[in-house]
């Protein structure tokens, strides 16, 4: 293996991509004889009312003991029937993903709280839901193709945002060995896939009539724009509808007619505004061979559709008193999750040219804990708080007007906003010619307009229409042919620490290390690749190390990072150590005697790919040496 390439020759029968979401999940498969058709995980389960989508909630139940009892829309319905004395007891995860995303000291021992506030090793949590996915995911091929062997026949595709730092890559791919995805043994089975490339990879595959382009200038006959948004909107949902029915989804064999239009050269963005971050991606097409090249590292941050739901959280605690809603989620967790739905529903009906309330029904539970806990009803409360907008209806529900709805929206919005512009000012930006709007949060009406409001007089904005699936098919596609992305951009800048000679007056008297007779300076930075540098797929960094002692059987190298690229040394401000390389060595023969020689161990490092691997070889015998990468054991 020692060639980058040879990995892709590897033959899978089928690729299958989980698309593991902070608020909805799913998979889907294309078997490598018809690449074309692109499958949908089949329905096993009962969605929510005004929620056609193919995927199923991020939602995970399991026994007071701990073991898996449900997944989904099953988990989400189960936990919501238990008694609530019951209900304390057992543990009820969701919107788990972004945990990994905002532990900045993330380990194979970082914890997550469930509903009920008992913990768990957040790996377990992953592994667990990853386990539902390929129990289902390996059952539906089976039923699909009989003869399909178990072993090696699957490539695995896990997608996760683009933003995420490496340790967090490591631990989706350790929760995908814990759950039985593929073996240790066996790491090119798994592929992680970054969400916004497997975006921008479908989106190269679409025709003009699956884009809902925002920027079309309305007709002449004087109606206003946001009617012929919304009726655009009303005919691709038609549309949707009717291929519901069908699970498969066709693509072009080529590029789609949109990207015919493109030229070599061209640029666009592709923003992924899921439930808990925005990322963004900036990409280039090369022709002749459209490939993709990427301009600018990934940008964005945890600014996804959950900060309206945290928004509306807060609205709440103001009404009703911090400490209220804190007993409430402890005592009644099932009923404070369906409080959520029943928010969740109302948000994807919010819309910026909406006058009419919403009404979000309140539970039972939630009205009869507030009059027995506070001595008054709800709707003193809301009388009380002076909250604008928001009233209490006579039918039992909390009336938002459209203002109160918009405010909820304001701060997870004008982020998002902010997060695009910054990038389209920079230099390594310009040009920018469409911009892709892609993720489940780019279902939203108030975020499409507020895209379009603010960019669209700039570049093109456009949403492919089954736009909350179109990272899983992007994924399938990446399984299919990973060599698309062929240059990225490195995050940060990564290198290890050295000794070089002294040099008076160039290197401070504190670094001065005499060794064997030997002026040396220690702690020097020494970069294996700098941030924002371009790395293409399959260019490797190589360096020589010389075990110390002869008959040394393990070598370790600590790795630094830094996320500027005027570093000297490693003790320099804003460096750290990152993650460590060890090379496991064969014991020498006698043929290896110390008189032959030092030993000479060549380790060869990639950048260029989604995650960062290392091989190593040992120089003298030609062979390969165990070689492994850990971000996440510092």
């Amino acid at each position: 293996r020692s060639e980058a390439r040879s990995q892709q020759t590897a033959s899978f029968a089928v690729v299958v991509a989980i698309d593991f979401g902070t608020t909805s999940s799913g998979y889907a498969f294309s078997f490598s004889s018809d690449p074309e058709a692109i499958h949908m995980m089949r329905k096993w389960e009962g969605g929510d009312p005004g929620v056609a989508n193919q995927k199923t909630p991020t939602s995970l139940l399991l026994t007071p003991e701990g073991i898996f009892h449900s997944f989904g829309y099953t988990a989400r319905d189960y936990y919501h029937d238990l008694d609530p004395e019951e209900a304390r007891d057992w543990l009820y995860f969701e919107k788990f993903k972004m945990k990994i995303h905002s532990t900045s000291d993330l380990t194979m021992k970082t914890e997550l709280e469930a509903v009920n506030g008992k913990k768990m090793q957040a790996l377990e949590v992953f592994a667990h839901a990853l386990r539902f996915f390929k129990q289902h995911a390996v059952q539906e091929l089976k039923d699909q193709c009989p003869s399909l062997p178990e072993r090696d026949a699957i490539r695995w595709v896990i997608t996760v945002p683009a933003i995420w730092k490496q340790p967090a890559k490591q631990f989706m791919r350790e929760a995908a060995y814990k759950a039985g995805l593929v073996s240790p043994e066996n790491p090119e089975q798994l592929l992680i896939a970054l969400e916004p490339e497997a975006a921008s990879i479908y989106c190269r595959k679409l025709r003009l009539h699956q884009l809902i382009d925002l920027s079309c200038k309305p007709p002449a006959n004087g109606l206003a724009p946001d009617h012929s948004i919304d009726s655009s909107f009303r005919q691709a949902r038609e549309q949707l509808r009717r291929s519901r029915h069908s699970r498969t989804f066709l693509v072009e064999s080529g590029v789609g007619e949109l990207w015919s239009e493109m030229q070599a050269g061209d640029r666009y963005i592709v923003a992924d505004c899921g439930g808990g971050t925005v990322d963004l991606t900036v990409h280039q097409i090369e022709k002749p061979q459209g490939t993709l090249k990427e301009l600018y590292k990934a940008s964005g941050g945890p600014y996804g559709a959950v900060g309206v739901d945290l928004a509306f959280e807060k609205l709440l605690c103001h009404i009703f008193g911090e400490d209220f809603i804190a007993t409430f989620k402890a005592k009644r967790p099932a009923a404070w999750v369906d409080l959520t739905i029943a928010f969740e529903a109302r948000k994807r009906a919010a819309a910026p040219s909406r006058a009419s309330p919403l009404n979000i029904s309140l539970p039972f539970s939630f009205i009869d804990f507030y009059r027995k806990h506070r001595g008054q009803n709800v709707e003193t409360a809301l009388k009380k708080s002076n909250v604008n907008f928001v009233k209490w209806s006579s039918q039992g529900m909390l009336r938002m007007s459209s203002e109160a709805m918009s405010e909820l929206f304001q701060p997870t919005i004008s982020q998002i906003i902010k997060h695009i512009d910054d990038l389209l000012k920079k230099p390594e930006v310009q040009g920018i010619k469409f911009l892709f709007l892609v993720g489940g949060f780019a279902e939203s009406a108030m975020l499409q307009h507020a895209v379009q409001a603010a960019f669209g007089p700039t570049c093109r904005v456009i949403i492919p229409q089954d736009v909350g699936l179109t990272i899983l098919k992007g994924a399938v596609l990446f399984g299919l042919d990973p060599t698309i992305v062929r240059v990225r951009r490195s995050p940060l800048t990564y290198g290890v620490g050295v000794l070089n000679k002294f040099v008076e007056g160039k290197h401070p008297r504190e670094k001065l290390l005499v060794k064997e007779g030997k002026n040396w300076c220690t702690d020097i930075f020494e970069k294996f690749v700098s941030v924002d540098q371009s790395v293409a797929l399959g260019e490797v960094v190589q360096r020589s190390y010389c075990p110390a002692r002869p008959g040394q059987r393990k070598t370790i190298i600590n790795i630094y990072c830094c996320a500027t690229d005027d570093v000297v040394y490693i003790t320099d401000p804003g460096v750290r150590k990152c993650g460590t390389i060890s090379l496991e060595l064969e014991a020498l023969g006698d043929a290896g005697s110390p008189a032959r020689g030092r030993r000479e161990i060549r380790a060869s490092m990639q950048f260029g790919d989604t995650e960062i691997k290392v091989t190593a070889m040992d120089i003298r015998t030609s062979k390969m040496v165990r070689a492994t990468i850990d971000f996440l054991s510092n």
